[in-house]
């Protein structure tokens, strides 16, 4: 989109929102990226000497800091807060309540039993948005569990019908469930922050990954929900659309999307396959479902006789949805992706030049930052702790000397 002139850019939309984040690991940290991304102040409340879970999950490293780590906290400030003290503990009260969100990723109870639980913070500060972030959610027999992606993938179903045909259950490359939890959560806040200026209140925002995970089994559910049968495993093939899935070719994958009968029929056209286009059991796609079991041998026979970036070409020239299975290397230096700035250069104290994978929010006057590397562990404990809470210099240092921060 080319903007007018006149239509110079604002700043990022969230920049009058302060972030105190007590996550750690993965769907919280995420989460406040998010945020970050969008223009808010979010400070990285962390254990001092270690922090984050993952600034120890290496190898790889990048200027001694973990590239998980790394992968999930630009924009942010780090300030390291000993939780196990109470004085510790009064300076988070002190930054909620200052603050227009919190974040927190801990086991039911235990904010409370710190002392830092939504019910005593909004008594200070009503208009707080309190988001936690667990397992299993606040109620229910399983709210005591620990939560783990990994697990929650197997007890919420998305592991039963990922993985090819014959095999194993397999979970999900990354990390889906605790992303998609974070991405929910982001929502969550930000219709919590519009409500508000309705309200002038706050509220308590409960997310649970399993929630998160059920929530997007989507046509997979909606397939189970209507017909009581349970859902089949098919690899890369899909239960509902055919041919929807990877096809060989003599040297490496193409993914072919063909999603109406529109589509197949002119997939039959550039590729001279009138045979197929005429096979009164392949003219329909419930046809095609149907007889997925004939039609899908002759297709992955005729894949094979061509390259993968010969089939592509002609492919996207004739419309058809496909792609290359591309390895990592190929993503960050394809062409769609360096134009949609999906690779961002950032300057880290101790890594240097960093590079790291962009937002996908793209808004024409107030866009995203992605100014700030991941901070250093307790890189702005000072200036927090001056800035918003008015603690002089001297004071800074006996907290240091105590051990609080």
């Amino acid at each position: 989109m080319n903007r007018d002139v006149a239509d110079r850019p604002d700043g990022p939309p969230l920049s009058d929102v302060l972030v105190v984040d007590l996550s750690r690991v993965l769907a919280g940290p995420y989460c406040t990226m998010a945020l970050a991304d969008l223009g808010a102040e979010v400070i990285k409340v962390e254990r001092p000497g270690s922090g984050d879970d993952t600034r120890e999950w290496g190898p790889p490293w990048a200027g001694g800091e973990s590239a998980y780590y790394l992968a999930v906290n630009r924009n942010k400030k780090s300030i390291t807060v000993n939780l196990k003290t109470e004085r510790g503990r009064e300076i988070v009260r002190d930054l909620a309540y200052q603050a227009d969100v919190l974040v927190e990723n801990f086991r039911v109870g235990t904010m409370d039993q710190w002392g830092l639980g939504y019910d005593l913070l909004r008594e200070r500060n009503p208009g707080l948005i309190y988001c936690a972030i667990t397992g299993y959610g606040q109620d229910g027999p399983y709210r005591d569990r620990p939560g783990y992606d990994f697990a929650i993938q197997a007890l919420g179903g998305i592991m039963s019908v990922t993985g090819p045909v014959e095999g194993p259950p397999t979970r999900v490359g990354v990390p889906i469930v605790d992303i998609t939890a974070a991405l929910f959560a982001a929502v969550s806040i930000l219709a919590a922050l519009y409500e508000r200026k309705q309200s002038g209140k706050g509220q308590y925002v409960d997310v649970a990954l399993l929630d998160s995970q059920v929530a997007w089994l989507a046509n997979v559910a909606g397939n189970y929900l209507v017909t009581g049968r349970q859902p089949a495993r098919y690899g890369n093939a899909h239960p509902n659309i055919v041919p929807y899935e990877l096809f060989p070719t003599d040297d490496g994958w193409i993914a072919l999307a063909v999603g109406n009968d529109r589509q197949w029929r002119r997939l039959c056209e550039i590729t001279g396959w009138e045979d197929l286009a005429s096979d009164d059991r392949f003219n329909t796609n419930p046809k095609r479902v149907e007889h997925r079991g004939l039609l899908v041998p002759i297709l992955q026979d005729r894949f094979r006789a061509r390259s993968a970036a010969d089939w592509y070409g002609t492919l996207v020239q004739g419309g058809i949805p496909c792609a290359p299975v591309q390895s990592v290397d190929e993503v960050f230096a394809d062409p769609q992706v360096l134009a949609r700035q999906l690779l961002v250069e950032l300057e880290h104290p101790t890594a240097g030049t960093l590079n790291v994978a962009g937002s996908p929010l793209n808004l024409s006057r107030t866009p995203v930052r992605m100014e700030a590397a991941p901070p250093l562990l307790g890189q702005h404990t000072e200036e927090v702790l001056v800035e918003y809470l008015g603690y002089g210099l001297e004071a800074v240092a006996r907290l240091r000397a105590e051990q609080v921060v």
